[in-house]
């Protein structure tokens, strides 16, 4: 059985735990992993003591920033801003669910809530990518920018929001947030383009057109930015090649992917999350998912000779996962759900580096 609590509390609304948390053993910082010699390996031109951290979701401020970093997860990412407010979706927004195997977008799978958490995990989440306006996101950013010890970084994560005004207005959108994160001093950014946007009918990254127009809007406007774009899982390996070589050029990384989407119901068939059948699902049921983008995101890099990182994430539960990830060609490995419930994985990958 997993602990209930670690990082984040189910209990309490996404608004209660960022007064409140983190909980369970990410609470407790009286004794940090400490790092010894020196870091061996690169992101983007930050020298880290291991290619691991937690991507973007969890760490919504300073506090479950600097736990994370304590914790020996040496790349730790803010959760997503906007250029301005957003609202967060009713609790709740995060549940346990019991998923068999593995689970595959194309079968349009309905899953149920579990009781608790329990091996293989697996989680569904419902949050929405709320923000807070800039003047209030920009000085948590600053304090974690400055958070990171000797061989650890911080990447910042940003959502562009559509507006309803067509699609020149969704791509100045990511021009204008980018500047915003910049002006506190944050050099690494990874732009979500992998969740639904309001008033979009799919998601941005399997629009090609305009994922091409807000990477290169964004090099244009940021010549000296280290940056990647952030895709979902995608069943159609041509598009995706197709984007990989339109795009390629003009960023620093590309990571994959972000959870696979699934209608979740109770025991008795209601809505999980009121008003919103779907919800993303992550956990060791998408493993599988994240390992075959990996595997195309390195051919197709190969077969057209860029040199962006793949920055790799679905299902790492623990160092073997990791490890695969790494065979399978990824640059960086990130967890969210597996760091959540298990604290002790950023050392646990760690020992794994040293044997």
């Amino acid at each position: 059985m997993i602990k209930q609590v670690q990082l984040y509390n189910d209990q309490l609304d996404f608004e209660d735990n960022k007064k409140t948390g983190p909980f369970g053993d990410f609470a407790n910082n009286s004794q940090p992993y400490v790092n010894s010699g020196e870091p061996q390996y690169d992101f983007f031109g930050v020298p880290v003591y291991s290619p691991f951290g937690i991507a973007a979701g969890p760490l919504p401020t300073t506090q479950f920033i600097q736990a994370a970093l304590d914790k020996g997860f040496d790349i730790v990412t803010l959760k997503s801003v906007r250029t301005d407010t957003f609202p967060l979706n009713p609790f709740p927004q995060v549940r346990p669910v019991s998923v068999t195997g593995d689970l595959k977008p194309s079968t349009n799978p309905t899953i149920t809530v579990a009781k608790q958490y329990s091996e293989p995990l697996a989680v569904a989440n419902s949050f929405g990518i709320p923000s807070v306006t800039p003047a209030e996101w920009q000085p948590f950013m600053k304090a974690s920018l400055a958070a990171p010890k000797k061989g650890q970084a911080v990447l910042v994560a940003f959502q562009g929001t559509a507006h309803g005004k067509g699609k020149e207005d969704f791509v100045q959108d990511h021009v204008d947030g980018i500047r915003l994160i910049r002006q506190t001093g944050a050099n690494i950014v990874e732009i979500n383009l992998s969740c639904p946007n309001e008033g979009e009918s799919v998601l941005a990254c399997f629009d090609t057109d305009i994922t091409e127009r807000i990477v290169k809007a964004v090099r244009q406007d940021n010549p000296d930015l280290k940056f990647m774009i952030k895709l979902a899982y995608f069943a159609d390996k041509d598009q995706l090649k197709d984007l990989v070589k339109r795009v390629g050029p003009h960023l620093d990384g590309i990571s994959a992917i972000n959870t696979v989407p699934a209608t979740v119901v109770n025991d008795d068939g209601s809505e999980t999350f009121p008003g919103r059948p779907m919800a993303g699902v992550s956990g060791a049921p998408i493993k599988w998912a994240g390992l075959e983008m990996t595997r195309s995101l390195c051919e197709f890099r190969k077969e057209f000779g860029y040199d962006f990182k793949v920055v790799s994430m679905g299902g790492v539960m623990n160092a073997a996962d990791f490890n695969e990830y790494r065979e399978a060609g990824a640059d960086i490995v990130m967890s969210v759900s597996g760091a959540m419930w298990k604290p002790e994985l950023a050392a646990e990958v760690k020992a794994s580096l040293q044997n």
